[in-house]
């Protein structure tokens, strides 16, 4: 029997300061509360950015999932976590969403530093069930089988394989219950695509009967479904029965992503999944950017190169809008292929097309990537195969934090044979140097893009070995050399300014266009100068300085080099711009560093320190 509503002068929300208090509510106060929810979710993303549109559409099942299982002694582990808002307005956090995404404010992601609520802060698709594995073993070992292991995973994130491997396992372990939820809204990015989607298609309107055998009953799980995830009481209930049978089980939720905003809804693109600043009444930008992202310019770019190379064909691991390969789907639709959140099986399945004749560009997120190094090593790079890997969001990505940053690829891929690696300081370059890579039939190749503006156009002085020279002190001794990677050669042409007129030192900035291998001519040049610095937004460790450093060594070179990138640490959600500076990566932080090394004094600011600041 449902309780009496509860007698309130405030919100709904503002009462619930944990989940146990939804345990008093009635059905009235829950459908009232949902409401809130989605109120409250959309005027705060909206005004800071944020994921959206998966957020609207799990308010039901999370308040269900809150009211049946006791976090944190019943452990909720959410595969993703970009549709964990919900969880974190129940678990405490409301008035903590002003700073969302902000420096020093709330995660777009889990948060263990935050809650006791939060068990996972990795927002890389497709581990959840792995995790819930996991625990599951560790309860059944501590003798704990009472404290029940939730999973809950999008039908997006089961195209991943990491998913398919622990379903395997957890089905074959009959005595060790973990409830599987599964938030099917037929899209993770992009509607989900493959054999399992039109699996779940086919249990979704195909009359459900529980008793059905399909794929997850084989595997040895008791399904459930499909359920209402936007019925609160409904999903309760069987989330209950769940509970109560002691198996593996799969709950099998339907529900609607962006539920509840006209906006969200009627964007069938991406139901606004992920936004910055928009305004919520339309889900249109509030402002308009000064210049092109660089995922827009490269998405033009590679139409361009499409059309006057038929072998080039693109591949994209279910963010096809994200990585910028939109426009190539609608010129050449049959030349781009959307294999899902599986990024390992998308780079050997573009080793079979280059061995087929065809020159495959693989668009990722260059976190991602870190998914397929093996395959990238040894099925793409061992047989000299012609890819073109194009990484957006490479550095540091800003707001979504410490597993989005793409700031290992650089260490990564360098110690890779046989690769070239470029980044295109410019939407000029990167014309240039995309046309460059798909002419390359000789190995992999690489482009960086960072998640920014493209901004302005950085002309070349002279053309050597290569490389271009943007800025060549006139009348002074040849004392520093500057080697910026891609975009920063913006912060470095600004440092060289301030250095040459302000502190009379003699600067050189090269623009290497080719970051690996190394450019011979780099050391010669390197020789010439009293000190190099190198200047990356990835890891000190292991990039392309460190790269710079060891060909300057092969090659006799004694001139120092001073490895200017980001620290060995897991750097936390901000700004871009904000970042790169607490990282002295701005020109500032540049004119401090070569000051520093020369013998000037120039103190480092306190921010650089905090966040491991510069050597």
């Amino acid at each position: 029997m449902a309780t009496a509503p509860v007698e309130r002068s405030s919100s709904v929300l503002e009462q619930v300061t944990n989940p146990g208090a939804l345990r008093s509510l009635s059905d009235g106060d829950l459908a009232v509360l949902a409401e809130e929810i989605r109120q409250f979710l959309v005027a705060k993303v909206c005004a800071a950015g944020g994921h959206l549109g998966p957020n609207l559409g799990v308010v039901e099942l999370t308040l269900a999932l809150h009211r049946v299982f006791d976090s944190p002694d019943d452990a909720l582990v959410f595969d993703i976590g970009h549709q964990a808002y919900v969880h974190k307005l129940l678990t405490g956090r409301r008035d903590r969403f002003d700073a969302l995404r902000r420096r020093g404010g709330l995660s777009g992601y889990p948060s263990r530093p935050e809650s006791v609520h939060d068990l996972v802060e990795n927002s890389h698709a497709s581990t959840a069930l792995s995790y819930a594995d996991g625990l599951a073993k560790a309860r059944q070992l501590a003798g704990e089988q009472e404290r029940a292991v939730v999973a809950v995973i999008g039908d997006g994130a089961l195209t991943g394989g990491m998913a398919w491997e622990a379903l395997n396992n957890l089905g074959g372990a009959p005595d060790r219950p973990v409830t599987v939820v599964v938030n099917d809204n037929g899209r993770s990015y992009a509607p989900t695509t493959g054999a399992l989607a039109g699996h779940l298609h086919m249990l979704r309107y195909g009359g459900g009967a529980e008793a059905c055998r399909n794929f997850f009953t084989d595997l040895g799980f008791v399904y459930f479904g499909p359920v209402d995830g936007h019925n609160t009481a409904e999903v309760e209930g069987v989330l209950r029965r769940a509970r109560a049978v002691k198996r593996p089980v799969v709950v099998h939720v339907m529900t609607v992503k962006g539920r509840g905003h006209a906006p969200a809804e009627a964007d069938t693109a991406d139901c606004l999944h992920a936004v910055g600043a928009v305004d919520p009444a339309s889900g249109r930008p509030v402002c308009t950017p000064s210049a092109p992202s660089w995922t827009s310019e490269f998405g033009r770019a590679l139409v361009e190169v499409a059309a006057d190379h038929p072998e080039v064909v693109a591949i994209t691991a279910a963010m096809l809008l994200p990585t910028g390969l939109g426009l190539m789907k609608e010129r050449f639709p049959g030349r781009v292929f959307d294999v899902g959140i599986a990024e390992q099986h998308a780079v050997t399945s573009a080793a079979g097309l280059a061995m087929g004749g065809f020159h495959p560009l693989v668009a990722i997120y260059s976190t991602f990537l870190n998914r397929a190094f093996d395959q990238l090593l040894m099925d793409v790079a061992l047989h000299r195969l012609p890819v073109t890997f194009v990484l957006d969001r490479a550095g540091i990505t800003g707001p979504d934090g410490p597993s989005h940053h793409g700031m290992w690829d650089l260490a990564l891929l360098s110690t890779v044979p046989g690769l070239r690696l470029a980044a295109p300081r410019d939407a000029a370059q990167l014309r240039r140097l995309l046309s460059e890579a798909v002419s390359w039939g000789e190995g992999p190749t690489v482009l960086r893009l960072p998640r920014a503006a493209a901004g302005v156009s950085m002309g070349a002085l002279a053309r050597m070995d290569g490389m271009d020279i943007l800025y060549r002190s006139k009348g002074r001794p040849l004392d520093v050399l500057m080697v910026p990677v891609g975009p920063l050669a913006q912060a470095a042409l600004e440092a060289a300014g301030v250095l040459d007129t302000e502190h009379g030192v003699g600067v050189t900035v090269a623009d290497p266009r080719w970051v690996f291998p190394v450019n011979e001519g780099l050391a010669s040049l390197a020789a010439r100068h009293r000190l190099v610095v190198s200047v990356e937004d990835g890891v000190r460790t292991g990039g392309a300085g460190a790269a710079l450093a060891g060909r300057c060594q092969d090659e006799g070179v004694t001139t120092p080099v001073q490895v200017l990138g980001l620290p060995h640490a897991f750097i936390p959600h901000g700004s871009r711009p904000g970042l790169l500076a607490e990282a002295g990566l701005d020109a500032a932080g540049l004119v401090r560093a070569v000051l520093a090394s020369l013998g000037h004094r120039y103190p480092a600011p306190a921010t650089a320190r905090r966040l491991g600041g510069i050597p």
